[in-house]
């Protein structure tokens, strides 16, 4: 067994490889560009070195200086995690001629499935089902939309050497080919360097499901049966779930040994998954379902977690015990499935403007009682801590939040309960949207495919699960109580709006998506905290009832509220960004066990003194990036809604649309650019 290796990564997966080597007594060395140097998983490593300047490629990317790490601090293997080098076979032959012992299989397995067009060919001559399509070399565009037009639409435009949903474009007719065909090759160009695509048709109502693989250099080669990746948002999965729901255990069987031979067919040693398309024939009938290889992850994958919780196994465990030499632990009749675990990317984004990437700081970052890294009823592998700052130059992903049942009705409460006790505070995140897809009637009742999100956007995007009343509520006990903590013995210290009379009148004016909002309470003087009072909330400024009822509240140990709204009661915690008598606005995060709101205390007086900005008719980036292309010039007339620049961030291409009719009075940034979020891209004048 090796006595040292690299991380050639970063993050959660760095940390989760940290944590098996040290059960192993496995010494670890970190490697960390500017972004990330009091990063956690640069403290979770033994030693640390330095690569280079935040982007990936001059830091994650830059092997060579890997290598050189690697071989100056004595390490014997380099684990590349997921992502960055994983799949690259330049790098894993590189460090066999280093003498450096790659853990992953060998380079001419990654080339073989690292291109999708070659790895279709050489599955169908395995024996492996394939979607119908093409994979030739001829990348001439006009062959590519006849080809396109036999297939018939839908098609689906795929880059060869792509993956976690980047180069991919779904086309619905034939006048829409050319365009997407550019699109998914620019992002194919910038992503891994290659345009070559391939296109297939375009499976209707469609599962994904991917079966986890193991080989090792005695040729054996076992599965560890399959995960259910199908809730996906821009073809990248949301939502993991072993086993997969309604699979029926001769299909099972059959997808095992389709995924071992596509194995064998490339001398497969260490950890890969096989991903196969489902199509949904019948009316959600197991017996109608067929399958389809789509490609082969020649790595450990993000959602490896709910394979570890129904197995009881590590697989990272498994991967350094295999590339040290050693025969896989277990035969394929000593795997069993034990129970069901689903698995939830916790992202930094904004589901409800199309999912961008968000970036800022984690001034609050609690998650549930877990175990970190190893199998535990509910699991959190994350590679952040509070206080951290979410850069744009890498992939969103926060964490991941696993939990485990002994049957999927159990897992699925316990996954939404955990949901709820994540509170994230700083960076816009999918927490709150997870939960409304965890409790949408097509996940909750298992009627799973791939535009599950699409279907059920209804109840998924702009939601409001946590009531105005609620969180008014709940803004208003936060504050009295923050309050509390600073009274001493000093009567002046108290800020009741004691009166003579025996009544107090305290006002609160808030905004609460958008909404002025002025909440009043009124009660007796000098009763105890929390004691109930009369709660009013009106409109501003035309004074309309809203609601009016009996507040009282109480704190427990760990400082949460206890809220009661006559006649219910409800458990909250809320998080106060900002201070009173110093900041004009202060952003009140409200969490509790039905959903999640944010609302703005406002203090006149000081916002009277800072005034307000005029923002006229402009638009802005919104998130730090690069700019891909603007599509307009000074002069042209737009209207609203039309295309006007392409911008990258975290990975992925982002479209941007004039806010409003006009013309374009200047264009202030080019091709090329980086620029942070909501700097002002191009002016327009109204029409």
């Amino acid at each position: 067994m090796f006595k040292k290796i690299l991380i050639a990564n970063r993050g959660e997966i760095a940390c989760r490889v940290a944590a098996t080597a040290r059960r192993m007594a496995i010494k670890t060395v970190a490697v960390y560009a500017d972004a990330d140097t009091h990063a956690k998983h640069v403290m979770a490593c033994d030693e640390a070195v330095y690569l280079g300047g935040s982007a990936a490629q001059d830091s994650y990317l830059q092997w060579q200086k890997i290598i050189d790490a690697a071989l100056a601090t004595g390490a014997q293997a380099i684990h590349p995690g997921y992502g960055f080098l994983s799949e690259n076979e330049a790098f894993a032959s590189a460090c066999a001629k280093a003498g450096l012992v790659f853990i992953g299989p060998s380079a001419a397995a990654i080339k073989a499935m690292g291109l999708k067009a070659e790895s279709k060919q050489l599955m169908a001559k395995a024996g492996v089902p394939l979607v119908p399509g093409y994979h030739g070399a001829d990348q001439n565009p006009a062959l590519l939309q006849r080809e396109a037009d036999r297939i018939g639409y839908p098609v689906l435009i795929k880059a060869s050497a792509g993956g976690g949903g980047k180069g991919m474009r779904r086309v619905e007719q034939a006048a829409d080919f050319a365009a997407a065909l550019a699109s998914c090759q620019r992002e194919a160009i910038n992503s891994f360097g290659d345009a070559a695509v391939l296109i297939e048709k375009y499976v209707q109502r469609p599962r994904h499901i991917e079966i986890q693989v193991f080989g090792d250099s005695q040729g054996n080669l076992v599965h560890l049966f399959e995960r259910d990746c199908s809730v996906q948002r821009r073809h990248q999965k949301v939502l993991e779930e072993a086993p997969a729901p309604g699979l029926t255990e001769a299909l099972r069987q059959q997808m095992g040994q389709a995924a071992i031979a596509a194995a064998k067919a490339v001398n497969y040693v260490g950890a890969g998954t096989v991903e196969f398309i489902v199509e949904q024939k019948g009316d959600d009938q197991p017996e109608a379902m067929v399958f389809y290889f789509m490609e082969m992850n020649t790595r450990l994958q993000v959602e490896h977690p709910v394979t570890e919780a129904i197995t009881g196994l590590d697989l990272v465990e498994w991967q350094l015990r295999v590339a040290s030499g050693e025969p896989l632990p277990l035969a394929q009749d000593q795997l069993q499935i034990h129970g069901h675990a689903m698995e939830a990317r916790i992202c930094a984004e904004t589901p409800d403007h199309d999912f961008l990437p968000a970036t800022g700081t984690l001034q609050v970052y609690r998650t549930p009682q877990s175990t970190a890294f190893e199998r535990g009823v509910v699991r959190v592998d994350d590679g952040v801590c509070a206080g951290d700052v979410i850069s744009p130059y890498y992939d969103s992903m926060l964490a991941k939040l696993i939990v485990h049942g002994a049957n999927r009705a159990e897992a699925l409460a316990r996954l939404d309960a955990a949901l709820a006790q994540t509170h994230i505070v700083g960076v816009n995140t999918n927490v709150a949207f997870l939960r409304q897809v965890v409790n949408s009637p097509s996940f909750a009742q298992a009627r799973l495919d791939t535009a599950l999100i699409k279907r059920e956007k209804v109840n998924l995007f702009h939601q409001t699960p946590l009531s105005l009343p609620w969180t008014v509520a709940a803004a208003v006990a936060a504050l009295l109580q923050a309050e509390q903590r600073e009274v001493t013995a000093d009567p002046f210290s108290q800020r009741d709006a004691w009166r003579v009379g025996g009544q107090t009148l305290r006002t609160f004016d808030f905004e609460l998506a958008g909404q002025a909002l002025k909440a009043t309470l009124r009660g007796l003087s000098r009763t105890p905290p929390g004691t109930a009072q009369t709660l009013t909330i009106e409109a501003a400024p035309d004074a309309a009832l809203l609601f009016e009822g009996a507040l009282s509240w109480s704190v427990d140990a760990l400082g949460r509220l206890d809220i009661g709204l006559a006649p219910e009661r409800r458990a909250c915690r809320v998080e106060v960004i900002g201070q009173a008598g110093r900041d004009a606005v202060r952003a009140l995060f409200v969490f509790a066990d039905v959903g999640s709101a944010q609302i703005k205390c406002i203090d006149p007086l000081l916002q009277a003194g800072q005034g307000t900005a005029e923002v006229g008719g402009r638009l802005t980036a919104p998130m730090p990036g690069k700019v891909l292309s603007i599509a307009v010039k000074v002069g042209d007339a737009v209207k609203k809604g039309q295309l006007v620049a392409i911008m990258e961030a975290m990975k992925m291409e982002h479209s941007l649309h004039a806010p409003a009719d006009g013309v374009v009075a200047e264009v202030l940034y080019a091709a090329g650019d980086q620029v942070s979020d909501g700097v002002e891209l191009l002016k327009l004048l109204a029409a």
